[in-house]
């Protein structure tokens, strides 16, 4: 049995294992370089038919203050349509799983549950991008529907961990396309562009509550079947153990 710092994936899982998602992060922007060597790593992504539905929009500066202004005035008023549809109710697993995660985090920086009006300031963090010095807002081409949407969906991993092995931290955000028209007039964006989401990112700031925590992942037996194909429908559930 090998070990496990002699596998060939052993620094791939070391990354997979440290990426989380940054809910506080530090004002020092990322050096342009690094930035540009992400976006090359995240471009390897695959896609459908090689389409590479993918573009987007990087923002640092000024610009970055600019889209949380306009997003926190916009966080203010009632009602939001995102482009791709959220989804229709969490149920089961995914519930338990969502549930969770929300209570960790509102455990770490001490809301009290129940406590709405903190709810709401957590919320809100969302839209001032937790502090990050830039946010890359992800869009596909509409023509190309849900499938480019799966394909943006790769290019984010692919990008969050392209991230990770550059020391920089990340949170994709999924709250940032409940305003498409906000993003669209702020950053130019055209009407044939669909908004998948936002993946902010900088340097973690380690000693903020919020980034003390760590979600579970669920083992292949929650996760995986295995067909044989010995007989009709015969599936072996995979064995236990984490991921």
């Amino acid at each position: 049995m090998q070990d496990s710092q002699s596998r060939p994936d052993a620094q791939l899982e070391t990354w997979l294992r440290e990426r989380h998602s940054c809910r506080a992060f530090l004002p020092r922007p990322v050096p342009r370089a690094v930035i540009e060597r992400i976006l090359e790593l995240a471009q390897r992504t695959a896609s459908w038919c090689n389409c590479q539905p993918w573009q987007v929009v990087v923002t640092e500066g000024e610009g970055t203050g600019r889209l949380r202004e306009a997003l926190l005035r916009r966080a203010a008023m009632p009602g939001f349509t995102p482009d791709i549809p959220f989804p229709r109710e969490y149920r089961g697993a995914s519930l338990a799983r969502r549930r969770e995660s929300g209570f960790q985090l509102y455990d770490a920086v001490g809301v009290a549950r129940g406590d709405r009006a903190a709810y709401r300031r957590q919320e809100l963090r969302n839209f001032a991008l937790f502090d990050a010095p830039h946010t890359a807002i992800v869009t596909s081409d509409e023509a190309l529907g849900e499938y480019g949407a799966i394909d943006c969906g790769g290019y984010v991993a692919n990008f969050m961990l392209a991230a990770q092995a550059n020391g920089v931290a990340t949170v994709a955000q999924a709250s940032l396309a409940m305003y498409p028209e906000t993003l669209r007039e702020v950053l130019g964006i055209g009407a044939d562009r669909r908004v998948v989401c936002g993946i902010s990112f900088g340097y973690a700031d380690a000693a903020h509550p919020a980034n003390r925590y760590r979600t579970r992942r669920a083992g292949l037996d929650e996760a995986v079947r295995w067909f044989a194909g010995q007989g009709e429908h015969v599936l072996e559930r995979a064995g236990p153990g984490a991921v």
